[in-house]
């Protein structure tokens, strides 16, 4: 369940689903905390609608959060994190850790190497108690990937998250594309794909494709995401998310 799991700018390890592929920006001189509220809409087929609140906030080389996610009747979960950043002159490394409530505890480390063109390598691992995975890739999981930094502030990354132990033969690729179009505003589209063994009583397997754009302008910015076979279930889900960093 490594979040979007890696940053252009570096990496993102932890188990924080309002991560959206970037770890949040780095407070200035001036400033104690750059925070970020990221609230969300799930609709997903054969379901009820369920929605998720996310606080995040960023002091130097540590990251926390929380936040409270509910499906109406069904299910309900809040959560609290925390990652810590070591930045080498060639390798950014993360690790990161979060509880839940019914029991859940995961946690991951994952590293950058190199400059402007580097390489992704991470694990994470959860104790398998009950937890709806928000971030959408396995909880059990490795990653491998690279990416590179482009001019005008743009950047392109690809990486596979292979899921291993309890998530055996699940695979996401994803490939993401960050753009700056404006001083102000900033777009990013992360296409992906999955295939392995469906979480279903009924068996099967998946091989599937789906999308998510982001959009910033300012200290706000707004997502959608279509994701068929959400979680390796059968089934699709669409989800909104909106926030707004300070």
């Amino acid at each position: 369940m490594l979040a979007t799991a890696f940053a252009a700018a570096g990496t993102a390890v932890a188990f924080d689903e309002s991560a959206d592929g970037e770890r949040s920006r780095e407070p200035a001189p001036e400033e104690k905390v750059a925070w970020k509220l990221t609230t969300t809409y799930y609709s997903t087929t054969n379901e009820k609608a369920a929605g998720d609140v996310n606080v995040r906030g960023v002091y130097g080389p540590h990251t926390a959060w929380a936040g409270y996610y509910e499906q109406p009747g069904e299910f309900r979960q809040a959560r609290v994190g925390y990652e810590y950043t070591v930045r080498l002159p060639a390798v950014q490394a993360v690790v990161g850790a979060q509880y839940a409530s019914q029991g859940f505890f995961g946690g991951g480390v994952a590293a950058a190497v190199g400059g402007d063109v580097y390489g992704l390598i991470g694990v994470s691992r959860t104790n398998e108690k009950p937890y709806f995975n928000l971030n959408f890739d396995p909880n059990d999981a490795w990653i491998f990937g690279f990416g590179a930094r482009l001019p005008q502030d743009a950047s392109v990354l690809l990486y596979q998250v292979r899921g291993e132990w309890a998530a055996d033969g699940q695979r996401v690729t994803h490939a993401v594309l960050r753009t700056k179009p404006s001083p102000d505003t900033r777009l990013s589209v992360d296409a992906f794909y999955k295939s392995g063994p469906l979480d279903s009583e009924d068996g099967g397997t998946v091989s599937v494709a789906g999308i998510a754009v982001a959009l910033d302008y300012k200290a706000w910015f707004a997502r959608i995401a279509w994701d068929p076979k959400v979680n390796f279930t059968p089934n699709d889900m669409v989800r909104v998310a909106v926030g707004l960093r300070f």
